[in-house]
């Protein structure tokens, strides 16, 4: 297994740079793995491979306006992305231009400043605050759109699932993005159960793989939760018979986390912490059953995921077909659905 594996060639117009009004009325590609099959409709219809009994999970992960402006002590600016909190005012983060150095501080506001304690791999940087910044993150922060996204975004909103609840998110968990409460309404309508997790998203979401083989890839960490309440339902309705369907890649990696504390007779048990699972071609899925998911990055850690679900050569397929029908890709693209 080589990353040259998951390449493919993609005309930069595919790019979606914008997202669709409604949500629910984006396209939907539906890739059935036991018929080899593949079928064109729109999102509103996803009702249509849902079953009764199902249950539906979605990311609540909330996305925060992490993108912040300072200014050092000697007066130059820096551009700051905050990824990961790791106590109340401390924040891996990324420093856009020239990179500062250990100890050196910058200026965000009158009350807000903070120095670099750690210098971290590449542009990463651990940084104390002098306090902690989500007071304040709502007037200094901007809303870190993707490096491919070149237009502005009107609403903030709009980069937000309808089920957003937890803040922590540097990106977000976009093919949740395609959900309405209209749509949400109709889904729960017709008997299908709902289970909210939580997996906050890092930009490490969006990097390719450099390495040649990608199992020399040094996965990135995020913090997930799945509460025990959560998972007796997604158990419960599993022993029923209903299918486990992730919305999402960030929703698959926090149920395949929680598979591994399942007990005897469970598919998922409770889990709540740092997750640094990497699955590629090869894995053998504990809990997901089929996934809502957008089209992924050339050499991405999310291509590679979805091909260890469906198989390498069906994705390469589905994304060739996808790009000839004309379906928009990334963020705010079209839809998937792996059944």
């Amino acid at each position: 297994m080589r990353t040259s594996d998951f390449d493919y060639e993609l005309p930069p117009e595919r790019i979606a740079q914008h997202p669709v009004e409604p949500r629910h009325a984006s396209r939907l590609l539906v890739l059935n793995r036991a018929e080899d099959s593949i079928e064109h409709t729109i999102f509103w219809n996803i009702t249509e491979y849902l079953r009764p009994g199902d249950i539906l999970v979605v990311n609540q992960t909330r996305v925060i306006p992490a993108r912040i402006y300072a200014q050092k002590e000697t007066g130059g600016k820096l551009e700051i992305l905050l990824l990961r909190r790791v106590d109340e005012c401390t924040w891996e983060v990324l420093i856009g231009g020239k990179r500062p150095r250990k100890g050196k501080s910058f200026i965000i506001n009158e009350q807000l400043r903070g120095t670099i304690i750690e210098e971290l791999e590449e542009s990463r940087r651990l940084v104390q605050f002098n306090q902690p910044v989500e007071p304040h993150i709502e007037k200094i922060g901007q809303m870190p759109l993707p490096p491919y996204i070149h237009e502005p975004l009107k609403d903030p909103e709009r980069y937000q699932t309808v089920f957003a609840r937890q803040p922590g998110s540097a990106a977000a968990p976009t093919a949740g993005l395609h959900f309405t409460p209209e749509l949400m309404e109709r889904i729960i309508q017709m008997g299908v159960h709902i289970a909210e997790v939580t997996l906050h998203v890092g930009l490490d979401t969006f990097m390719p793989v450099h390495e040649e083989n990608p199992t020399e890839h040094k996965i990135h960490t995020e913090w997930c939760e799945l509460t025990r309440e959560t998972a007796q339902k997604i158990n419960a309705a599993k022993k029923e018979g209903g299918r486990i369907i992730a919305v999402g890649t960030t929703s698959v990696r926090t149920l395949e986390t929680a598979a591994k504390f399942a007990g005897a007779g469970e598919w998922v048990g409770a889990v709540s912490g740092a997750t640094n699972l990497y699955i590629l071609p090869g894995y053998t899925f504990r809990a997901v059953d089929a996934m809502v998911t957008n089209f992924h990055l050339p050499r991405s850690t999310l291509i590679m995921l979805v091909s260890a679900f469906a198989g390498r050569e069906r994705i390469l397929n589905a994304y060739k077909v996808a790009i000839e029908q004309g379906y928009r890709f990334y963020s705010f693209g079209d839809a998937m659905l792996i059944l």
